[in-house]
């Protein structure tokens, strides 16, 4: 029996359970609520009601982690430059992470099987 092709990802694809996510992004998944809530992401859900993230999600997410954590912005000024990015289709959180590092290139997305960083208490 031969092995079938492995399909290419689809970054926009939903696969990922609350738990996986915030596993992978070294979060609480009470923090993944909280970005919800706030609007600032929107992940698919399961006939059952189940929030799934897509790689784009994480990728947000790890966006919001460094915009809260290197760059002191709160919540309510992430939607604000999301919805500025949307609107002008610019992208201004690249320009503004190589500002702040003098690297142009955008976050990288995490492995998913890449171990688990050691989170801080204050991301618990």
């Amino acid at each position: 029996m031969t092995a079938l092709p492995r399909p290419e990802r689809d970054p926009e694809r939903p696969v990922y359970v609350i738990s996986v996510a915030a596993s992978i992004v070294s979060v609480h998944p009470r923090t993944l609520r909280i970005y919800e809530d706030e609007g600032l992401l929107c992940p698919a859900r399961t006939p059952t009601n189940i929030r799934l993230y897509s790689e784009n999600d994480i990728r947000r997410i790890m966006w919001i982690r460094h915009l809260t954590r290197e760059r002191g912005v709160n919540l309510a000024g992430i939607r604000i430059l999301f919805e500025l990015e949307e609107r002008v289709g610019a992208r201004i959180l690249e320009a503004l992470y190589a500002e702040g590092t003098g690297d142009a290139s955008p976050i990288p997305a995490p492995d998913p099987s890449e171990p688990e960083l050691d989170r801080s208490a204050a991301d618990r």
